[in-house]
């Protein structure tokens, strides 16, 4: 009970408690769980149009000549190269190459940058890895609640809100000037998280949420979905989540195969460039998909193991409507080939588990980028 009277609460808690959903606590923030059947929430993603609340995704507000050099230093990506309007997604890194966090950095001027992670407790990190740069940083995730619409026909829909043009808005691309939805004030972005063609709606004042909620679910017939679908979406879909498949300090973005995300001879000098470098031309390891057979689900964590030899570790399980039980898993490299047998541990015993493909819905993200 403590940890949920701690959390914040987002703009639109009330009016998700007033449609049936449930709240639970996690990293600072109370998460919409679900509204009762998450076969059918993720069956809306998968096949439809759905809606959930993202307003818990950390939003920082970086400003200052120096904005993008100093989103730079703290990220894997080509920040600089970015575009206005353009977004990218990579790993907040230490000194030692190491991740703190993985999110993404919005370009609205030279001077001015949204950046976004999982985690809020990054005013020291941010403090410490920004001086001498003519920035200035600020956690706005308060002022700035978001809806993220996900689905095949998340296009479709949104369009029909918004006298905006959309058509056009490629993957990884935002408006960098509020628009109306149905009236209401949004920064609108073709971003999401969950393996489908998607758009998220960032409210300009917090007090417009029960309105942007009403249009969206109520007028606009969108399914309403929480953090027990997503867990599933995106374990298909091969995203990874601070504190669930890795701690800060703890893993090289390496190990979660961001070498697309990772970019050491673009402009600006990120943190930890030379321990990359040396860990770049041979991965010691793999995030990779895991199928397995068990009676019960393995623990987040689960070791993976070879012959009684460890492996790997079985980052984060699930139960998915399509595939049966998969996980997602960082293995030594020499293990994590597809088709190799391994076991993981599962209560007392082990069960065996096959390497395969990852992601292992929509392989080649053809959905998110249609």
């Amino acid at each position: 009970m403590a940890e949920e009277e701690e959390a914040l609460r987002t703009a639109f808690h009330d009016v998700i408690v007033a449609a049936g959903g449930t709240h639970v606590a996690d990293g600072g923030w109370m998460w919409t769980e679900n509204f009762g059947n998450v076969r059918d929430e993720y069956d809306a993603v998968r096949d439809d149009v759905a809606v959930w609340d993202v307003s818990p995704l950390n939003k920082w507000d970086f400003r200052g000549s120096d904005a993008l050099e100093a989103a730079r230093r703290v990220h894997s990506n080509d920040i600089l190269g970015l575009e206005v309007g353009q977004v990218r997604y990579g790993a907040f890194l230490d000194r030692d190459g190491l991740m703190v966090d993985d999110g993404t950095v919005f370009k609205l001027a030279e001077d001015h940058a949204w950046v976004m992670t999982n985690g809020k407790d990054h005013n020291d990190y941010f403090g410490e890895a920004l001086k001498g740069l003519r920035v200035e940083f600020e956690w706005i995730a308060p002022r700035m609640p978001h809806l993220g619409v996900l689905g095949p026909r998340s296009r479709d829909v949104v369009q029909e809100l918004t006298e905006a043009d959309i058509s056009d808005l490629r993957y990884f691309r935002f408006i960098p000037q509020p628009v109306e939805v149905s009236g209401v004030p949004v920064y609108l972005s073709r971003t999401g998280f969950g393996g489908e063609l998607g758009y998220e709606l960032f409210l300009t004042d917090p007090a417009n949420a029960e309105e942007l909620w009403d249009v969206v679910v109520n007028k606009a017939g969108i399914t309403p979905f929480g953090a027990d679908a997503i867990e599933i979406l995106r374990i298909e879909a091969g995203l990874i989540v601070t504190d669930y498949d890795y701690e800060a300090h703890q893993r090289s973005p390496y190990d979660f195969n961001f070498d697309p995300f990772v970019k050491l001879d673009a402009p600006g000098e990120p943190l930890g460039r030379d321990k990359l470098r040396e860990v770049a031309t041979r991965p010691p390891n793999r995030l990779v998909t895991l199928r397995y057979e068990a009676g019960e689900l393995p623990e987040y964590g689960a070791a993976v193991t070879k012959g009684g030899e460890d492996v790997g570790v079985l980052t984060s399980p699930t139960d998915s409507p399509r595939y049966g039980k998969i996980g997602i898993a960082v293995l030594r490299a020499d293990q994590a080939k597809v088709g190799n047998a391994v076991e993981v541990a599962v209560g007392e015993g082990t069960v065996p588990a096959t390497v395969d493909v990852l992601p292992l819905y929509d392989t080649q993200k053809a959905r998110p980028r249609s």
